[in-house]
């Protein structure tokens, strides 16, 4: 990365630690902080805490055999194996118990249950948390609590792709049981491109960088009816099974495929008052039908077209993940997201503050095409147009990076503020347009698995 964008990355807590803290310092207590792994999200929230004078026990997934590299103390765990993973943090916290926990990711969410049950510490219950890790047993769950969700089904690679033909509509969506930021997450309009979405989760799911991870649910896929319509998200947080609702973001971009990969999250909703109160009261539904009942919780609602109502695509018991949590500031003094929730877990003043009223908005920069981030171009320009608070470059130059379906992380974000969501959302394409990516795209390499995919396809659309 070269000093040019260095200097346009803001310090994650910069503005916060020039303005006092609200409510009494958290002196003495432990927040255990569990991430997927190491980025500037969990410095945030570490940096969060200790502003408030709290210890953080830190644990990752990190490689056991690295000797604390970033000299953070932090404990290497197993996030596949989450009972091995608690058992070790209980370990290293015997004598010393935590006041309060938060889990990044969906990943670390069991541990951290299984963590808090132990130590009677006030959390979402284990059941809880393991209905919103696997996407089918969701799906399972909300459809036999009554809550609007697509028509469903699932299937393993060792079936026949015959006899799962049978059992599609058309459209509908391909996706993984276990992964996030839409990845693998492929629409299908017949049955070539179905077997095509097959074949792409087929490959993606057996690469060794997700097969390292140990998921369980990684030779099967979830098919869904596709709604037509829009999308929201929903920033929420849990106080004794009660939800408030923090933040609701739209989606501007239109989000129908084949793939989808989210660019635009604008704060607060132009849904009209009746339709987002709908989305308020299913989001409710929807966390007590998951059990969920303490700390943060994000979730997507889709707005189906025709009968403008809205439908659960997933809730999860995490904060929004990536930089987008820079978006939201809470009370007069503008508090992080990071340290509302870090006040909320330590039981701290605070954790009751709203957002600011002036909208917002942050654009996560796309990816193109796959290939290897050789120059990017234009962030002083995009930096300076009009309501732009902070541009931020996140892929490194030289470094591979990989385009929707099969990809999961953004070039960077875009942060903007201004008097109106519409507003925000033209100053983020403003600021994107003025920025060039020169990526020297790599060619797919075919093999014979593929091939016969294809034949199959062929064969499909010829039938």
């Amino acid at each position: 990365m070269t000093d040019t964008l260095r200097r346009q990355m803001p310090i994650p807590g910069k503005n916060l630690e020039e303005r006092p803290n609200t409510g009494p310092a958290a002196a003495g207590k432990r927040l255990l902080l569990l991430a997927g792994k190491l980025g500037y999200q969990t410095r945030a929230f570490a940096e969060a805490a200790k502003r408030l004078g709290a210890q953080v026990v830190l644990g990752t997934d990190r490689c056991h055999q690295l000797d604390d590299p970033w000299a953070d103390g932090a404990v290497s765990l197993h996030f596949d194996d989450a009972e091995r993973a608690a058992k070790t943090i209980l370990d290293q916290t015997q004598g010393a118990p935590v006041d309060g926990i938060l889990a990044l990711g969906e990943r670390p969410t069991e541990t951290a249950a299984l963590v808090a049950k132990a130590l009677g510490v006030v959390y979402n219950a284990p059941e809880a948390v393991r209905n919103c890790r696997s996407k089918l047993t969701q799906r399972e769950v909300l459809s036999s609590a009554g809550l609007p969700v697509p028509k469903f089904f699932s299937f393993s690679f060792s079936e026949p792709i015959e006899q799962v033909l049978r059992r599609v509509e058309y459209p509908c969506v391909v996706k993984p049981l276990v992964l996030s930021a839409s990845q693998g997450v492929i629409r299908a309009n017949n049955a070539k491109e179905f077997i095509e979405a097959v074949e792409r989760n087929r490959r993606l799911l057996h690469s060794p960088e997700i097969q390292v991870t140990r998921e369980e649910g990684l030779d099967r896929l979830l098919v869904e009816r596709y709604i037509p319509g829009g999308e929201v998200a929903v920033e929420g947080l849990l106080s004794d099974g009660k939800l408030r609702i923090l933040a609701v973001f739209d989606k501007p971009d239109p989000l129908e495929g084949p793939y989808f990969e989210e660019t635009i999250y604008v704060t607060p909703s132009r849904l009209h008052e009746r339709l987002l109160k709908a989305v308020h009261e299913c989001a409710a539904r929807t966390v007590a039908a998951l059990g969920l009942t303490e700390g943060p919780v994000h979730a997507e609602f889709r707005i189906e077209h025709k009968k403008q109502e809205p439908w659960v695509l997933e809730a999860s018991p995490r904060p929004i993940g990536g930089l987008c949590a820079r978006v939201l500031r809470f009370g007069p003094q503008r508090i992080s997201l990071e340290e509302l929730l870090t006040r909320h877990a330590l039981s701290m003043p605070g954790a009751d503050l709203v957002r600011e009223s002036a909208a917002a908005g942050v654009m996560m920069i796309p990816v193109p095409v796959s290939g290897i981030l050789e120059k990017v171009t234009g962030v002083d320009r995009a930096q300076s147009t009009p309501g732009i608070d902070a541009v931020e470059i996140t892929a490194r130059v030289h470094d591979a990076i990989t385009a929707w379906p099969e990809g999961s992380s953004y070039l960077g974000f875009i942060f903007a503020r201004g008097e109106d969501p519409a507003k925000v959302e033209r100053s983020l394409r403003r600021a994107h347009v003025r920025m060039g990516f020169h990526i020297n795209a790599t060619l797919p390499v075919e093999n014979p698995v593929t091939r016969r995919f294809q034949g199959m396809a062929r064969h499909a659309t010829s039938s």
